[in-house]
């Protein structure tokens, strides 16, 4: 049983210091802080003021349980969704008030229920805005002191322990404050997301669409595209170098075409699109696909940066200026490369691939 954590969570639901409280009670104000701490309890007679005046029952002081597992969590989530299909929204929202009433320390809880509510809310007024006839209609003050305490719920759930919980809290107020076109409050919601999560920038960009700063909008949006990509790539190419491994030859060989196919999609270049499958039909010692993809590379080396040229990222990236010193060096090293024994020495007797040795030996020389 923490009785503190009970006093200490309802005394700042009704704002009260514990001065504040303690001047109501008669008592000292270490003696509350004491209480809040868990170092001593009330004494018995003081159970009933101290309920009254935090507006919950004696039970409720006494048998408060911190938390609940996720089965109890969805237990309720779950009554709360067939009260909101079955009854009117203010008995569903009065049902979750009285749950969370009942344990107040429970932020999974807190926000679980706070989402269900404010998503139905958003859909049913969504619903409205189109035309159509809902259950749950409400009219505007209704819905302004709904979304009030909502708000207040998704705020003390900030303060929970657990960082999924915080994180989960700061997304919903976010979405809400959004909807209310409070964009000085959303902005202060992305504290809680690490700055190189890609949710926070993804959110950052909708703020500056909102507000706006259209050329940062872009900008945040390109520059999130070209994370996105270069993200996915490393994925499929992990994943095509496991199957590999495991000699699944079949499903390397469809990542190759999916790798393909998203330098494709996001216009990456010629170069790009052919260069994930030479590692496999190196594996496979394939001579003519070996050679296919080396005549791609070497012709289109130039398209490695074919990206800046494109509109998908004309925000991020100016029109690059001609590099022939720097494109005679990747091809060099291309060339170089491709010969190489160790690597590619299945490939003799390829007329490709045997004037590119002599004519890289002719280098060398």
């Amino acid at each position: 049983m923490d009785i503190g954590n009970v006093i200490r969570t309802y005394r700042k639901k009704l704002r009260l210091t514990q001065a504040e409280m303690a001047e109501r009670l008669g008592v000292t104000t270490p003696a509350v802080n004491k209480w809040e701490n868990n170092n001593t309890q009330p004494d018995i007679g003081l159970l009933a003021p101290i309920a009254r005046l935090l507006g919950i029952t004696t039970d409720t002081l006494l048998s408060f349980r911190e938390s609940l597992t996720e089965e109890d969590i969805s237990l309720f989530v779950k009554e709360l969704n067939r009260k909101l299909d079955t009854e009117t929204y203010e008995k569903a929202f009065a049902y979750a008030r009285e749950t969370i009433e009942e344990y107040p320390a429970c932020a999974k809880l807190i926000w679980s229920l706070a989402i269900v509510l404010d998503s139905r809310s958003a859909v049913d007024s969504q619903s409205e805005e189109d035309g159509q006839d809902t259950a749950n209609s409400q009219n505007t003050t209704e819905k302004t002191d709904y979304d009030d305490q909502i708000r207040l719920w998704y705020l003390r759930a900030l303060e929970a322990d657990d960082y999924a919980i915080r994180k989960s809290a700061a997304n919903s107020l976010f979405s809400l404050y959004i909807r209310e076109k409070q964009y000085e409050k959303a902005q202060e919601c992305l504290v809680y997301f690490p700055e190189d999560d890609p949710e926070r920038k993804r959110r950052q960009a909708l703020l500056y669409s909102r507000t706006g700063k259209k050329e940062e909008a872009y900008k945040a949006y390109e520059n999130l595209m070209m994370w996105s990509y270069n993200c996915l790539k490393m994925v499929l190419n992990d994943l095509r170098i496991l199957y590999m491994k495991d000699g699944d030859h079949p499903m390397a060989h469809q990542l190759v075409e999916v790798e393909s196919g998203l330098a494709s999609l996001f216009q990456m270049g010629a170069y790009q699109e052919a260069s994930a499958g030479l590692e496999l039909a190196a594996l496979e010692k394939d001579v003519e696909e070996t050679a296919r993809i080396m005549r791609i590379l070497l012709e289109d080396y130039d398209t490695l940066m074919d990206f800046t040229r494109s509109s998908l990222y004309r925000h991020i990236c100016s029109t690059p200026k001609p590099m022939p010193a720097f494109a005679g060096r990747v091809k060099k090293t291309l060339a170089k490369g491709f010969v190489d024994e160790e690597t590619f020495g299945y490939m003799r007797d390829n007329a490709f691939w045997e004037k590119l040795r002599q004519e890289e030996n002719k280098r060398d020389r």
